[in-house]
């Protein structure tokens, strides 16, 4: 039996496969963008020392007031922790998956990303270790981690674009 046949079934099956993921992806449907729960995500950031706060003292996804956490990927999720971890510092998450964000496909509703409180330290790390885009106009000023995620410091916090968890 010639070898041809199998070697051209397994290109053909590898194809097919990175075609479906490929569809996946750009419809939202990849595993990448698995969303978890508030409760999930708060027990995960309480065991990995980093706090959350809402100046209305809320989680309802449905109000600008409140920071919840339903519907952000677990990706993000873990780019936060490993953050926290990497550099040592202080984290305190007051943005996430609530309304009152810019929308788009890479937004906080999506669950892509998060604000965390400005401090000494996470200046200090961000700007040593990430390389510095530019200033946005409109945004402020970003800054991109090997991972390729994006960290825009926007005045009063630091908004965080997880693409990978960063691991």
């Amino acid at each position: 039996m010639s070898t041809t046949r199998p070697t051209l079934r397994r290109r053909a099956v590898t194809l097919l496969v990175a075609s479906l993921a490929a569809i996946g992806v750009t419809f939202g449907l990849a595993s990448p963008a698995l969303a978890i729960t508030h409760s999930s995500a708060t027990a995960q950031l309480a065991a990995a020392g980093i706090s959350w706060t809402s100046s209305g003292n809320c989680s309802d996804r449905y109000t600008a007031t409140c920071t919840s956490f339903d519907g952000v990927r677990q990706a993000t999720i873990d780019g936060i922790i490993t953050f926290k971890r990497a550099s040592g510092c202080a984290v305190t998450v007051t943005a996430g998956t609530e309304v009152g964000h810019t929308d788009g496909t890479y937004s906080h509703w999506t669950g892509y990303k998060l604000d965390i409180a400005l401090s000494t330290c996470v200046q200090n790390y961000i700007s040593t270790y990430y390389t510095y885009v530019g200033y946005i106009s409109g945004f402020g000023y970003q800054y991109r981690a090997a991972s390729g995620n994006l960290y825009t410091k926007e005045g009063s916090h630091w908004d965080i674009l997880f693409y990978t968890c960063g691991c």
